[in-house]
């Protein structure tokens, strides 16, 4: 034990750079397992819960329709009542609530928050709202993740960074897709690339598909469809396929951000009733809809020329997750996308059937739809990608994944200027999650990086004291002064001051300086030094009246000239 408190200074020293390390890789890891183990958790809660009136997970047309209507019911109540026990302030949940966090406050997740969020979610799933279980993954992995950096006191930037980890082992555990899961984050939450971060979130996502494998097999949710290589002739259908998927998309991200705007104003648990309601009512008449997307892409498989049926079930999707999501009910949006996704391309695919008078293409178009709809709605079109071709472990998905992705984001962005339904909401809650410049380059580097040892520091001097130290004084080292005054250390920084001399006063200045943990970042410095652009900042480890070091505002510009010629 004595060992390791010996080598952590170290290794807290070390993870403050904005550069890969085998530790930063090692504790990706760690988190990630952690991560991996709170899904795996999840996901086991959910299966047990619908074991109890379930024949198939996730498969409400199993039960009898008097008993089914219940269900949304119960659910609503029973997470109105949790959001109630841990308090309604700690109700904002699911990816936006993510990439708020990662931004503005490194990843560390609230625990109140976490706990809505699992329970809440196991609730909202098991009962039959139509939301996806990556929205607690995300939130549920970026908990364990990055619990680990702040036990072990970790420098921030390297504990954001673990939260991506989480997130990627969270998705990955999920849905046994890795490299969607490492692209994912990176292109969603992250909204970055750089290689210091990617190797460590790739490790984790790994470490999260390990470990559902484990658990779950190696079962991949879409293998069921029936893939096969699409002749050149069906590609310009394809572009027209893309722009409905983009008009779609488009149409879901508006009427979502509709409800959120007429609901605003009710309680929280008249607003669950209602998502419970509607489900009840919809799922009454079309089960399929119900649940996160097994259901309605089972039925879609099974059934691919049941044309009516899959556009009474799009109908019914739509709606659930609409009122669901836009509600309140705790869970993701992604999971409903795929399965809208998938019954509108199994419907577009009767287009081609009847011309060649053959469904064989149904699944292929099934597999496009979810990828169009992914990448329109969320506008992750690298991910989206990745995720079809994971999900249908089939490589000629590819290229006309690919013209259906790109022709989908470019309609819903140019001709119809729809945003990332994430952004949209996060707009909505005024959540901020765009950081400056310089904010941005500065989050990265921890200020153990960057500390210096180059000052004297004197207890509770007098002024003759002060005087004689200055005139010795070489720079860039400074003077730091300490005051005590009822039991509390003061710093302040002691310095010549020319206009005060010429007036006959002191010519001592003595300027308040502020201490920063040792886990903060160079932001956190340029916050407290951007105003006056000059003097310095203190750091400490644990306690605030012991400095462990120094940071000018000259290592500060010298930091951001360096890296992004941003001052």
């Amino acid at each position: 034990m004595q060992r390791w408190q010996a080598y952590l200074p170290s290794l807290q020293r070390r993870l403050a750079l904005p550069q890969t390390s085998l530790q930063l890789c090692l504790l990706g890891m760690l988190g990630g397992l952690i991560a991996a183990l709170l899904i795996i958790l999840f996901r086991l809660a959910i299966i047990g819960l619908q074991g109890f009136f379930l024949t198939h997970s996730d498969d409400f047309s199993s039960i009898d329709a008097d008993i089914r209507w219940l269900l949304p019911l119960g659910g609503a109540a029973c997470i109105g009542l949790i959001a109630l026990i841990t308090g309604y302030r700690h109700y904002r949940l699911g990816i936006p609530f993510v990439i708020h966090r990662i931004k503005t406050a490194y990843g560390i997740m609230p625990f109140r928050n976490t706990l809505n969020q699992f329970f809440g979610g196991i609730l909202a799933l098991s009962s039959g709202f139509s939301v996806g279980r990556e929205g607690p993954s995300v939130h549920l992995g970026a908990y364990g993740a990055s619990s680990v950096g702040r036990y072990l006191k970790l420098p921030y930037n390297s504990i954001r960074i673990l939260a991506g980890c989480g997130i990627a082992a969270g998705i990955s555990a999920s849905f046994n897709t890795p490299l969607a899961a490492m692209i994912f984050v990176m292109e969603v939450v992250l909204r970055e690339y750089r290689i210091h971060v990617f190797i460590p979130v790739m490790l984790a996502s790994v470490v999260g598909a390990l470990a559902t494998q484990w658990v779950f097999g190696h079962d991949r949710e879409l293998a069921a469809l029936d893939i096969i290589n699409l002749s050149v002739w069906h590609f310009p259908y394809l572009i027209l396929c893309g722009i409905i998927f983009g008009a779609v998309a488009w149409f879901f991200n508006r009427n979502m951000m509709r409800l959120l705007h007429i609901f605003k104003k009710w309680p929280l648990l008249l607003r669950l009733a209602l998502a419970g309601a509607v489900t009840a009512a919809v799922g009454y008449f079309i089960p399929h809809a119900m649940g996160a997307e097994t259901g309605a892409i089972q039925f879609a498989i099974n059934s691919p020329t049941e044309i009516h049926l899959l556009l009474v079930i799009l109908f019914g999707k739509m709606v659930l997750t609409l009122f669901a999501i836009g509600l309140g009910v705790p869970g993701g949006i992604i999971g409903p996308i795929f399965g809208i996704g998938v019954v509108l391309g199994t419907i577009l695919a009767i287009v081609p059937a009847i011309i060649v008078d053959n469904s064989s293409n149904a699944g292929t178009y099934a597999v496009l739809g979810m990828a169009g709809m992914m990448a329109a709605t969320l506008h992750a079109p690298l991910a989206a990608l990745v995720a079809v071709l994971e999900l249908a472990a089939n490589q000629h998905i590819i290229l006309p994944a690919m013209l259906v992705i790109v022709t989908a984001y470019v309609t819903t962005v140019q001709f119809f200027n729809n945003k990332s339904i994430f952004l949209m909401q996060l707009d909505f809650m005024q959540l901020p999650y765009k950081l400056s410049p310089a904010d941005d380059v500065l989050q990265k580097v921890g200020v153990l990086a960057v500390v210096s040892q180059d000052y004297h520091l004197l207890d509770n001097p007098d002024e003759a004291v002060v005087r004689q130290h200055l005139a010795t004084l070489q720079p860039p080292s400074q003077l730091l002064i300490k005051r005590t005054l009822d039991n509390t250390s003061h710093y302040y920084l002691a310095q010549y001051d020319i206009s005060l001399s010429l007036s006959g006063d002191s010519a001592i200045q003595y300027l308040p300086v502020k201490g920063l943990s040792q886990q903060c970042t160079m932001a956190e410095v340029l916050g407290e030094l951007e105003d006056k652009r000059e003097g310095i900042v203190y750091i400490y480890q644990d306690d605030p009246n012991v400095p462990l070091g120094i940071i000018r505002w000259d290592q500060l510009r010298a930091l951001l000239i360096k890296q992004n010629n941003l001052i």
